[in-house]
């Protein structure tokens, strides 16, 4: 992680109320803007998810399974265009077009490494239709492994193998309505 970059310091609201350099943030459990985006496709006649295993030495739980991608916007920046940013970043995936806002939730989670998220966290959504689904170019400093899965397989998941998961992806799964889903197949 780069001494240099700072998150985005909000209050109860989401209002930017200062900036702090992102590991200082992460040890003082200091309120910040996140966002979680999730991609999806058409494979196999049904809708599945792209996830994405970090990688072993992330900060903070690494080699748990997420979301497609989960960063911090820099100042000034429009949340879905730090989403595509950050999903080219993480796994060369370049989204041109659609990505959307659904929502935000805030949460808390505490590590064994004495860090702290704490989060307001924007989920965002789109469309990644690749040519070969096992062929994803990604960043292997940020990625461990990537996967599809179907949406009632990750539903099984988050109750049956929750420890596989970083502790913030089943809440922002959840703010995902249904019909948002489908509607980026019509």
């Amino acid at each position: 992680m780069s001494k240099q970059e700072m998150v985005i310091i909000v209050d109860k609201q989401d209002r930017q109320i200062g900036l702090e350099e992102k590991l200082k943030a992460h040890e003082l459990g200091l309120l910040h803007r996140a966002f979680s985006v999730f991609l999806f496709c058409e494979k196999d006649n049904e809708i599945q998810v792209l996830l994405q295993q970090r990688a072993k030495d992330k900060y903070h739980c690494g080699g748990l399974w997420a979301n497609t991608c989960c960063s911090h916007p820099r100042e000034g920046e429009d949340i879905t265009q730090a989403g595509k940013r950050r999903v080219k970043e993480e796994l060369n995936i370049d989204i041109k077009d659609y990505l959307k806002e659904v929502g935000s939730f805030t949460y808390r989670a505490e590590f064994s490494n004495k860090l702290i998220e704490h989060e307001v966290d924007h989920v965002l959504i789109g469309v990644f239709d690749p040519v070969d689904f096992n062929k994803i170019d990604f960043n292997k400093d940020e990625v461990e492994s990537i996967r599809w899965v179907s949406l009632d397989d990750l539903k099984k998941e988050f109750v049956q193998e929750a420890d596989i998961y970083v502790p913030w992806v089943a809440k922002a799964f959840e703010v995902i309505p249904q019909d948002e889903i489908e509607d980026l197949f019509k």
